[in-house]
């Protein structure tokens, strides 16, 4: 919501107006000095929009304050051009409204234009998120990461990897919507208060690596060409693409990090394939080097990769991953009931090089149990499961 400085204002006077987090108010107006307010110059507030309200007869501004619970204030600071003391009736006049229930709603087939509309509205009303798009997918779809905190520690989360995993990219935004709504809200999560965690951790999130292979298991071959026919040879001419796992070009997004990449080349296919081709050599792939490439800008203290299936949680390779992924491994199993596996026979994903390269926690997430793609049906029981990771996560 935008409202106009008038003469006196401050950050920290909106601060208790709206009864928000100074620091979120800081953050949705990051090109602002806020020691150099001027009248009439646009501040974004966080965690609201503004509807209107219709004058009645007896109404004034003191009344429609008391009658919605507002700081008569507020219809000053919104009203500024109408004079409080000549209302009309009928007259229709600027309310604040505090958003208080999820923008997003993450029980539903979620492809790439779900989230970037989410995505959008999100950042209207949350201004304090950050959006960088750190490349594009093989048909140029933006991936898109998301930033919010001040912390100096980064915690890193992506989901959709795999395109039969999709349902890992609602529950993350899901996820990101409560964080939203507790912090401008001041509302605790399970009992623990937001704020402190946004001030100590900056979190990233890329909630889907691989839309173009989301659109395919959720939507069908695409129309466009070469891409229509390419997918459809790959699949054996089946237009059932419920089980594919690649991105677009049939390159299996997580065998294609150097972290024993040769060892996993070995034993998978060696062309292209709905699922676990590697590629013809490591960081072939637009979605894959973008990741990359923001892992090794990102200066991630712990990196979680979201998958499905088998409730369960990797968190080793090859001895590399320090002694305190134990400690917080065993705190995702406590909140989530996930089982810790520390090695198995899979090489050249995302979380082995994240560990090989940086010797730093990171983890694979396997929500849910079942055949891939897990049935909608499951994500209620998904998004509790994972709430205790993710906030585990913050407190790491």
């Amino acid at each position: 919501m935008n409202i106009r400085v008038r003469q006196g204002d401050s950050f920290w006077y909106y601060s208790q107006l709206f009864q928000l987090p100074l620091q979120l108010i800081l953050d949705s107006n990051r090109d602002t000095n806020p020691s150099a307010l001027q009248i009439g110059q646009i501040v974004r507030i966080p965690g609201y929009f503004i509807s209107f309200y219709t004058i009645q007869s007896g109404d004034s501004f003191w009344r429609i304050s008391q009658q919605l619970g507002l700081n008569v204030d507020l219809l000053v600071l919104l009203n500024s051009s109408i004079n409080p003391f000549a209302l009309q009736v009928g007259q229709q006049i600027n309310v604040p409204v505090r958003v208080q229930s999820p923008i997003v709603q993450g029980r539903r087939n979620y492809d790439s234009a779900a989230l970037v509309s989410d995505i959008n509205q999100l950042t209207e009303i949350y201004p304090f998120i950050s959006t960088n798009v750190i490349g594009q997918s093989v048909m140029g779809k933006d991936l898109i990461e998301l930033r919010l905190g001040q912390g100096s520690k980064t915690v890193h989360m992506n989901g959709s990897f795999h395109a039969h995993e999709w349902i890992t990219t609602p529950i993350l935004m899901q996820t990101l919507n409560e964080y939203l709504l507790a912090l401008t809200n001041s509302q605790p999560i399970r009992g623990l208060t937001m704020l402190p965690y946004y001030n100590a951790v900056l979190l990233s999130i890329v909630p889907m690596v691989n839309p173009d292979g989301v659109d395919l298991v959720i939507n069908g071959p695409p129309d466009e060409e070469p891409f229509r026919s390419e997918v459809i040879e790959i699949n054996n001419g089946s237009l059932d693409f419920s089980g594919w796992k690649a991105n677009i070009r049939g390159v299996d997004l997580n065998n294609q990090y150097p972290a024993l990449w040769e060892e996993e080349a070995e034993i998978k296919p060696k062309q292209p394939s709905p699922s676990n081709f590697p590629g013809y050599e490591p960081l072939s792939e637009p979605e894959s080097i973008a990741m990359a490439d923001l892992t090794r800008a990102g200066d991630f203290a712990q990196a979680l990769a979201y998958h499905t299936q088998g409730k369960v949680i990797f968190w080793g390779f090859q001895g590399l991953e320090p002694p305190e992924s134990e400690i917080i491994v065993r705190e995702f199993e406590r909140v989530s009931g996930y089982r810790p596996i520390q090695y198995v026979q899979s090489f050249a994903g995302y979380k082995d090089w994240f560990i090989q390269e940086w010797r730093r926690p990171g983890f694979t997430i396997e929500l849910g149990r079942g055949v891939n793609p897990l049935p909608i049906e499951q994500f209620d029981e998904i998004y509790q499961e994972n709430l205790g990771i993710f906030l585990v996560s913050l407190m790491s």
